[in-house]
This record gives C-alpha cells, structure tokens and sequence, in this order.
C-alpha cells in the first residue's frame, strides 16, 4: 500500500524526534482498515517514509484517530525542513 500526502510539519511533546506530521484522516482510515495485518503492537504502524529525496523506516504512531508520522532528525537536516513547513510525504506499508 503507497499512500502520498501533504501535511505541515508540526512540534509534539511526545516521544522523539518531537517533529510530525499527522496523516489526513481519509488515509488514517485507509491504514487502519488494514492495521491488523501488520502492526507490531500498541497500534504502532511500520512503514518506509519519503520526503523529497530522503527515504527511512520508521513507525506511525496512532493519536486521536489518525496517524503521525515521526520526521526523524536526519531527515529534517537531509531536506532542510522545521515546523510549519508544509511536505509532500510518501509512505509505503507492506501487506
């Protein structure tokens, strides 16, 4: 499943990196209509992420019926990319 969206970059206290972007709902119910074939636990969804050029595995955290996305450090220097700013991300989930 390949699900592309675009969403604003946003600061959560939570677990690290404390950068997201929330997933838009209608693909939030796209991934949870198949979270039971591939989630390891708590709900947490493995996927392979993209934005711009950089690529990296990571996992989505489910939070208020939708999905955030963790931008890893790495990946914010490697786009050069902070809060607010608005990315197109791809995500890919293997059934």
């Amino acid at each position: 499943m390949i699900i592309d969206f675009k969403g604003k970059i946003f600061y959560w206290r939570g677990p690290a990196p404390f950068l997201f972007v929330a997933v838009p709902e209608k693909q939030s119910q796209d991934i949870k209509s198949v979270s039971g074939l591939v989630t390891y636990g708590w709900g947490v969804i493995p996927v392979q992420a993209q934005i711009g050029e950089t690529e990296w595995k990571t996992s989505l955290f489910p939070k208020d019926g939708r999905y955030l996305v963790p931008i890893k450090m790495s990946v914010q220097k490697a786009e050069n990319v902070t809060v607010d700013d608005n990315v197109s991300i791809r995500l890919e989930i293997k059934l």
